[in-house]
């Protein structure tokens, strides 16, 4: 019996080793959510003081560069390097209490949450279509779509180098394997950017203020690509209540002026999420509610 075959007959053994695969992957988005955005904002500063100096700034030296790798983990507060044993997710929280080992500053517990949640985005994946190219696939999509959800929320950003990528993987996937008319996908591209590209633009000439980012086009053209274009109403419906429900809560909770924006691709991304599990379910029912 190959190891595959021994994964594909005992469930608990596959659930297990994906989450444990997935809680690597977890501390490693913690690093993309963190540190991407503030790349990209040393990058737009350079273009800047291009276009003002007329020349290029001056390169910065290697103990000032910023990146994925570099510099290596460290703690924000004392500048304390992260030991390895000191980086194992969730458990090296657990050991720490919660706190910098050399400063005892407060570690946020967003990051050990971003951890299990990723391994349950897999985890619960695999428990839908196994040991498979779907799972892997989905899981990709779900934790795509956490990482631009977390950015958002951080920063009210969605980087083009996130939701670009993620549309080319739908149409690629499709593409691939055909688990919807390759047509559908791309309609789905075309016609997401273009719905919430259409209200953009409508809000904007009634009251003159923009209601929401390109990002969120490109994250809901992404959505039609993986879902189809049959997925698209349903997507932007349930991204509503869902936005309507949990913005009027951290509205609430956070006691924030209504005139704050808020961020709308998490919405959009639990949306996504639900539609690819449950869409066609929730289709049915409600088609069969309203008498159809």
């Amino acid at each position: 019996m190959t190891f595959l075959e021994a994964l594909n007959q005992s469930s608990t053994l596959l659930y297990i080793l994906t989450a444990i695969f997935s809680l690597l992957f977890g501390s490693f988005f913690n690093v993309v959510i963190y540190r991407l955005p503030k790349m990209m904002e040393a990058n737009w500063r350079s273009e800047c003081e291009f276009l003002i100096n007329g020349e290029e700034s001056e390169p910065q030296p290697a103990d000032k560069k910023f990146g994925l790798a570099f510099p290596h983990s460290h703690c924000p507060n004392c500048q304390a390097p992260v030991k390895p044993w000191q980086n194992i997710p969730v458990i090296s929280y657990l050991l720490l209490k919660g706190k910098c080992a050399s400063c005892k500053t407060s570690i946020g517990i967003r990051y050990p949450a971003i951890e299990i949640i990723t391994a349950a985005i897999a985890v619960f994946t695999v428990s839908q279509f196994g040991l498979s190219s779907e799972a892997l696939a989905f899981t990709l999509f779900g934790w795509l779509l956490l990482i631009l959800t977390m950015i958002d929320i951080d920063h009210q950003l969605l980087p083009d180098s996130l939701t670009l990528p993620l549309l080319w993987l739908g149409l690629a996937w499709h593409a691939s394997f055909g688990q919807i008319p390759l047509q559908d996908a791309v309609w789905g591209a075309i016609a997401g950017y273009l719905t919430l590209w259409s209200v953009y633009w409508l809000f904007k000439i009634v009251t003159g203020k923009e209601g929401m980012g390109f990002g969120d086009f490109k994250l809901l053209a992404a959505l039609g690509a993986w879902l189809g274009w049959q997925s698209l109403p349903l997507i932007i419906i349930l991204s509503s209540l869902v936005g309507a429900v949990l913005g009027s809560l951290t509205l609430a909770l956070s006691k924030k002026s209504q005139s704050n924006p808020i961020p709308f691709g998490p919405y959009l991304a639990i949306a996504g999420w639900i539609s690819l599990f449950w869409g066609a379910q929730i289709t049915e029912n409600y088609l069969r509610f309203a008498g159809f």
